[in-house]
């Protein structure tokens, strides 16, 4: 079983930048993927960046490309996401997930994640 805690998250500025953190505990594996999905009330949850795990490869949404990195620590098992030139858009819970294979489609197949954290808030005020 993997645990996944989410910090970070709080309220800022457009135009700000805030840092995502993602601590990952228990059976945690060097291969796989694992990413940073959001969810704006009243609309599904997205991907947002995500990570494999044995090669770093990563994918960005269009919508973040740019703007957003996701980075892991491998020794501290902790993924990263670093949010620059925030929007109101941009608001919604984030969430860190994990999975033991990647997805064909690490984006946008939100359901194959196995491991969820719990969320943290990020507000972008226009």
């Amino acid at each position: 079983q993997v645990q996944l805690v989410e910090s970070g998250g709080g309220s800022v500025q457009a135009g700000g930048s805030l840092r995502l953190s993602c601590a990952a505990s228990g059976a945690t594996y060097s291969r796989g993927c694992m990413g940073w999905f959001r969810q704006a009330p009243g609309k599904e949850r997205e991907g947002v960046a995500v990570i494999w795990l044995g090669d770093s490869i990563t994918y960005y949404s269009d919508s973040v490309k740019g703007r957003f990195t996701i980075s892991l620590d491998s020794a501290k098992i902790t993924l990263y996401l670093q949010m620059n030139s925030l929007k109101s858009e941009d608001t919604a819970m984030y969430y860190c997930a994990a999975a033991h294979l990647c997805p064909g489609r690490p984006l946008e197949q939100v359901s194959w994640y196995r491991y969820w954290g719990q969320g943290t808030q990020v507000t972008v005020a226009s």
